[in-house]
C-alpha cells in the first residue's frame, strides 16, 4: 500500500502580513516552548510554539506572540543568537536580520522596556544569508551578492572579510566546528574557511549552477547538502569534492535546502516561489521518492524545529507547519 505523500499542512498560524522569512530558534532557550521568528514587509514577530507531538496536553498546536519589532523595511533573512534565553530574569531575546537596504540589524530585547537595535553597514549589495557564532554568539557572519562573506562583532565592526568569486548564497557555522565557516556560492562552489588563519581550507563542487542554497548537517558534520538547478546534492566531505548523491526534484528551479535537526538522513527542499504555489518536499536518504509533499501559497523561507521532525514555511498572511516521519 503506497501512502499518498501529498498533504495539507498539519498546522497554520495567521499573520498580519506576507511572511518573507521564518526561523525556529535552533538553540536551547531554557523553555519548553520553541521560539520562532518571522519577518514581513516592515516588522519581525517573535513568538513561541508548542506542538502535540511533544506535549500530549496540547491540542494540535499552541502559538503565542511575545513581541512585534518594527523593522521599517522588508526582512530578507533572520538569524537567532545562542544568547537568547527565556529562563533568564529578565528574559533575553537576541536576533539579527538582513534587509533589502543591504544592512544587518541586531535586535536585543528583554520583552519589556529594553528594546535596542544596532545597524551593521558594509555590504554593497543584497544580503542572502546570515548566522551567529553557535557557541558564544559574539559574532555574526553574512554573505551577499557583492561577492563577499563578512564576519562582524556585535558592535558592527568587521572582523573578517572573504572575497568570493560569485554571489554568496548560504553561510553556515557548525557548533562542533566553531573555527570553520561554510560558504556556498551561486557558481556552484562551497568553500570552508578557517577563521583563525582566514584561509580557505576545503572546497566542494556542484558542477552545475545556479546553486541557490546549501546547509551543513547538524547531526553529521561530514555531510553537506545543497540545491542547484532543479536538483538536490549531498556531499560526504571525507570522500570527494563532488557530490556523493544527487537527484532532480523540482520541476522548475529548487530554491532552499535545509537539513532536519533531529535526523542526519532527513532534509527538506522548496521550489521557486511560483505565481500561486511553492512546493515543499521532505526527503529521506533511505527512500527513492520524497516522503512528504506540501504546497504553500506563494511560500518563502524554510525552517526545521529544534527537536521534532517538523518544518515550517512562510506564505501569504500565514505560516504553514508540516510534520514528517523520522
Amino acid at each position: 500500500m503506497k501512502q499518498d505523500s501529498t498533504r495539507n499542512s498539519a498546522y497554520t498560524v495567521d499573520c498580519e502580513d506576507y511572511v518573507h522569512v521564518v526561523k525556529f530558534n535552533p538553540f536551547e532557550s531554557g523553555d519548553a516552548c520553541s521560539l520562532i521568528a518571522y519577518g514581513g514587509n516592515n516588522y519581525v514577530v517573535v513568538g513561541t510554539c508548542r506542538f502535540q507531538e511533544e506535549d500530549a496536553e496540547v491540542e494540535g498546536m499552541q502559538y503565542k506572540t511575545l513581541r512585534t519589532f518594527h523593522h521599517g523595511i522588508r526582512v530578507d533573512a533572520i538569524a537567532w543568537s545562542p544568547e537568547t534565553r527565556l529562563d533568564a530574569l529578565p528574559p533575553r531575546i537576541r536576533f539579527c536580520t538582513a534587509a533589502s537596504d543591504r544592512k544587518l540589524r541586531l535586535y536585543t530585547s528583554d520583552l519589556q522596556d529594553k528594546n535596542e537595535f544596532k545597524t551593521f553597514d558594509g555590504h554593497s549589495d543584497y544580503i542572502n544569508d546570515l548566522v551567529f557564532a553557535p557557541k558564544e554568539g559574539q559574532e555574526v557572519a553574512s554573505v551577499s551578492d557583492d561577492h563577499t562573506c563578512r564576519v562582524w562583532d556585535l558592535e558592527g565592526n568587521e572582523k573578517a572579510h572573504f572575497v568570493l568569486r560569485s554571489p554568496g548564497m548560504s553561510v553556515c557555522w557548525h557548533p562542533e566546528e566553531p573555527f570553520k565557516l561554510m560558504v556556498a556560492e551561486k557558481n556552484g562552489t562551497i568553500r570552508f574557511y578557517d577563521l583563525v588563519t582566514q584561509q580557505a581550507i576545503l572546497s566542494l563542487e556542484c558542477e552545475q549552477k545556479p546553486l541557490m542554497s546549501a546547509d551543513w548537517c547538524l547531526k553529521n558534520n561530514l555531510k553537506i547538502g545543497a540545491v542547484a538547478g532543479s536538483d538536490w546534492l549531498i556531499w560526504d566531505v571525507t570522500r570527494s569534492s563532488y557530490p556523493q548523491d544527487k537527484r532532480p526534484i523540482h520541476v522548475d528551479r529548487a530554491r532552499l535546502f535545509r537539513w532536519s535537526r533531529v535526523n542526519e538522513n532527513l532534509f527538506a527542499t522548496t521550489g521557486y516561489p511560483g505565481k500561486t504555489n511553492t512546493q515543499l518536499l521532505v526527503h529521506h536518504l533511505g527512500h527513492p521518492q520524497p516522503i512528504l509533499t506540501g504546497t504553500a501559497a506563494v511560500g518563502s523561507g524554510l525552517t526545521w524545529h529544534r527537536n521534532l521532525p517538523l518544518c515550517a514555511v512562510g506564505g501569504d498572511h500565514k505560516i504553514f507547519f508540516w510534520v514528517s516521519e523520522m
